[in-house]
């Protein structure tokens, strides 16, 4: 007589652990900046602002089914340290999910010069700091604009006034930041330029994204604290008519009484 079989007991599911930003559930993972709900990761064509690195991106992306919640698909599987990273070498970089706060002025990505408003590989040793989508470049390139190979050039320091001797391929500007040149040719392109082919912005026609200024941003907080202002001193003056008022009829009625 065979025993029925008896299925194996269930096991507990399994957590976040420290040690790793993501645990993968098929097609979804949980991540530690999102516990509440399981991330999907989607292949849209519409831009978007990653809740990580605060930058923007299309295309694949990790994305909440239940709320506005998004992030790029490396900085979802970020990992917590970089070593021997061919930009950084020197020292082992540290996954920060939130900028290190370092007085008035914002701190800025050494490859690509711009503002680190939200997560970032950090050297703890000499403070160098690099979004996740520049932790991403090497210092080799092949972009689909242009047949040859790029290699980054030594970092140099350029006043705002003065010519740098070449032309970016894909923007035609002149910016900040680290640039590559052809190995074949004289064809250059910036670092955050490069930075348009790896988030998906280029390859899904999205262009002229910028964040929102810091004057519009102070204006608007400013027109808050004024409006603040203003409706909580009405407020108090008409607490204060009121009191006046009110210690008026008390005068007035101790004066009737004595009359």
């Amino acid at each position: 007589m065979e025993l029925p079989q008896v299925p194996p007991p269930k096991k507990p599911p399994l957590i976040d652990l420290p040690t790793s930003p993501e645990h993968i559930l098929g097609e979804q993972i949980i991540h530690f900046s999102h516990p509440q709900h399981p991330l999907s990761q989607v292949d849209l064509a519409n831009c978007f602002t990653c809740a990580s690195c605060k930058e923007y991106g299309a295309g694949k992306r990790y994305t909440c089914s239940q709320c506005d919640f998004q992030l790029h698909d490396f900085c979802a599987l970020a990992p917590s340290a970089l070593k021997s990273h061919p930009l950084h070498f020197q020292h082992k970089l540290m996954f920060f999910s939130k900028p290190v706060k370092g007085g008035l002025l914002k701190s800025r990505c050494d490859i690509c010069a711009k503002p680190i408003r939200g997560s970032a590989f950090i050297c703890t040793a000499c403070n160098f700091q690099m979004h996740p989508c520049c932790a991403t470049l090497s210092t080799e390139l092949d972009v689909p604009a242009h047949p040859h190979t790029l290699k980054i050039l030594p970092v140099v320091q350029y006043s705002s006034n003065e010519d740098p001797g070449f032309q970016c391929g894909e923007c035609k500007r002149r910016r900040s930041g680290r640039v590559y040149r052809c190995t074949v040719c004289d064809y250059h392109l910036h670092a955050v330029c490069a930075k348009t082919m790896i988030n998906g912005l280029k390859a899904n026609g999205i262009k002229g994204v910028e964040k929102p200024g810091m004057l519009g941003t102070a204006a608007r907080v400013a027109s808050k604290v004024v409006i603040d202002f203003i409706g909580g001193l009405i407020e108090g003056l008409g607490e204060g008519v009121g009191q006046v008022l009110i210690q008026s009829a008390t005068r007035a009625g101790r004066y009737h009484t004595t009359t």
